[in-house]
């Protein structure tokens, strides 16, 4: 069986929230041993990963750094992210797996998406990216032309353009690699965005989202199952009531009405729920939204919210 295994941005910083480096080799080295269990049951495994913290961290260091070097682009965030996480990523597998005694071999590829120069998620900002802030320092961001949302009892968080991911271009170096048995961390944050244009391919300013790149990559790697890991065991439907649902394994077209309904928020739940459904819909054999020390009882449907074929 061949899992797309998909992050969460929480998956790669500290149980507070923390992106210190040694916090993020911390958390690497958790989520990697989750990976080391699928693959004592025989399972191939590409790995994805979110990467809304570490590429609000650069744009802090941007904004500090606007006076002495130039800011660097949305698209060069996600670059070098993707190449930073990939690096810590496979080193803590590495590690692991020689602890068990395992040899499979492992890889990073830097990856971009394209995504339509026309689409309307360039211009509407949706995506959350970064640390939550106080409002009154949000304020004086959004002085400065920034899109913040209030995100209750965190705080407030900066939304930014979220273009829908049309083709993977590295998809077909993905699938020599897990073809020829490497065990691949790739699309990480959906993807590096870039338009195709008349003269070339062009980066634009967006974040594409995570669990939306999961379900495209999975499709184009031929992955059976999607595992999309997260910090809560379920999808629940009316969410912080009293009758709260939590959800277990259901047909996609119900899915597909729950998501309809407005059970799911846009900003966290809401593109998992999507992703899944997509996976699913493409042919997919399921999807599960559970937590990471959940996954392995997620590969074979028995934990988490398990989307299916109808």
């Amino acid at each position: 069986m061949r899992v797309l295994l998909a992050l969460g941005g929480n998956a790669m910083t500290g149980p507070d929230g923390r992106a210190r480096v040694e916090d993020q080799q911390e958390a690497a080295a958790v989520a990697m041993r989750a990976v080391a269990d699928l693959l004592e049951t025989a399972v191939d495994v590409v790995i994805t990963h979110g990467n809304g913290p570490q590429v609000g961290n650069l744009l802090v260091k941007n904004e500090i750094a606007a006076t002495v070097v130039p800011p660097v682009p949305l698209d060069w965030c996600g670059a070098q992210t993707q190449a930073t996480l990939g690096l810590t990523l496979t080193n803590a597998l590495d590690d692991e797996l020689a602890r068990r005694g395992l040899e499979r071999p492992t890889v990073t590829v830097v990856t971009r998406t394209r995504v339509d120069a026309d689409d309307p998620g360039l211009f509407r900002p949706t995506k959350p990216i970064g640390r939550h802030l106080p409002e009154e320092e949000a304020r004086a961001l959004m002085d400065h032309g920034q899109v913040w949302e209030d995100r209750g009892e965190k705080g407030w968080r900066r939304v930014v353009a979220s273009p829908e991911p049309r083709e993977i271009l590295d998809a077909g170096a993905v699938h020599t690699l897990v073809e020829a048995g490497y065990v691949v961390v790739a699309n990480g944050g959906g993807g590096i965005p870039v338009v195709r244009e008349p003269d070339g391919l062009r980066g634009v300013e967006a974040v594409i989202d995570k669990d939306l790149g999961a379900a495209l990559l999975a499709g184009t790697v031929d992955a059976e199952v999607l595992v999309i890991a997260t910090d809560v065991p379920h999808a629940v439907l009316r969410f912080g009531r009293p009758d709260a649902e939590p959800l277990g394994r259901v047909p996609v077209t119900q899915m597909r009405r729950y998501l309809a309904e407005g059970h799911f928020a846009s900003g966290s739940m809401g593109p998992k729920v999507e992703a899944a459904c997509r996976f699913v819909e493409q042919g997919g054999r399921h999807t599960a939204i559970t937590r990471l020390d959940q996954i392995v009882g997620a590969v074979a449907g028995e934990t988490g919210t398990v989307v299916v074929p109808d």
